[in-house]
């Protein structure tokens, strides 16, 4: 039987190798995004060209090789990232009907979201849901996304009915997943963290100053996940991750708080990333490497990172139930 109706998961994306011709192509996508960077483009354009794509793709390539093959997966030509997305792409089709068709697209990179989209439409689709693997909306991610699917349809004759999950930054399932997730992480240290420390993508302040919520859906996120895990604020801390540039971004940052926490006596600490849906860059070298180095080297003694939900079972029964409940069950 055909399906009837289409369902893309969509993340940020990877570049298609570890290396710096593909990591350049893959951050002139991603760094081209108005999304993205909202600097005037007489001002970017040149920082662009001039500088960051000119030494940036070496150095990232060097940071890409060091997860590629992120445990230990079979298919190397593939980021870590892509590959977690494919397999909870595949599980949920597994729990949803022939007539749905699941697949995944990256924002930047391949599969993109224009080739799934039209893959769709070929195959006679006229239903398709989109899922943003982002569980706090934000500008430069969420609404990326609408643009890319939106840009894709927009000289299409015989439109498909669209629909696309804004955000499920307070779901209680999502809430519960994370929460057990990291309950079951530290049952398996042989030490106790003094502190858990949920660190999440940075952002501009000034976009925030502006109007986007990403913020207050952290915030919010944080707050629900203390009560469920029963921690105040002094032991769950949040923090913000990967900025870049000079200008100011939201605080308190990942990187200088937990050089700060052995002076405050605190010498174990796990980190959880409640803003990532699956592995990536990001999580596994940034957090699980560069933020240990920081928190050792700054005094610290033991130090633990809990995997994104990924393809855990109660992250894929959330991810199918979120779908049949806000994309399908108009549809069916």
């Amino acid at each position: 039987m055909a399906p009837k109706i289409g369902i893309i998961l969509v993340n940020l994306g990877s570049p298609d190798s570890p290396t710096p011709a593909a990591v350049r192509r893959y951050l002139g996508e991603f760094l081209h995004d108005k999304r993205v960077i909202e600097t005037s483009r007489w001002i970017w354009y040149p920082i662009l060209h001039g500088i960051i794509l000119r030494f940036r793709p070496a150095k990232s390539a060097k940071a890409y090789k060091k997860i590629w093959n992120y445990e230990g997966g079979k298919d190397d030509s593939q980021a870590p990232l892509v590959r977690v997305t494919q397999a909870q792409g595949a599980a949920v089709q597994a729990k949803l009907s022939d007539d749905v068709d699941v697949q995944i697209a990256m924002r930047y990179g391949n599969p993109s979201i224009p080739s799934v989209i039209n893959d769709m439409i070929d195959k006679g689709i006229s239903k398709i849901g989109v899922l943003p693997m982002y569980p706090q909306y934000a500008g430069a991610t969420t609404a990326s996304i609408y643009d890319a699917v939106y840009k894709t349809l927009k000289t299409s004759r015989d439109v498909p009915e669209i629909s696309i999950i804004r955000d499920y930054h307070d779901h209680p399932d999502y809430i519960a997943a994370l929460a057990a997730s990291a309950q079951e992480h530290i049952e398996r240290l042989d030490w106790s963290p003094d502190v858990i420390l949920a660190s999440y993508h940075g952002m501009p302040q000034a976009y925030v100053d502006k109007g986007d919520p990403y913020a207050k859906e952290c915030e919010a996120t944080t707050r629900l996940l203390r009560t469920s895990l029963n921690m105040d604020e002094n032991k769950l801390l949040m923090t913000y991750q990967s900025r870049f540039g000079p200008t100011q971004w939201l605080q308190p940052y990942t990187d200088i708080t937990l050089q700060g926490l052995s002076s405050k006596g605190i010498k174990s600490v796990a980190v959880m990333t409640p803003g990532f849906s699956a592995d990536c860059l990001e999580t596994l070298e940034e957090i699980n490497m560069e933020a240990r180095d920081v928190f050792m080297e700054a005094g610290g003694e033991n130090f633990s990172y809990v995997p994104c939900l990924n393809t855990r079972d109660d992250h894929i029964d959330f991810l199918t139930g979120l779908i049949e409940k806000r994309l399908l069950s108009g549809w069916l």
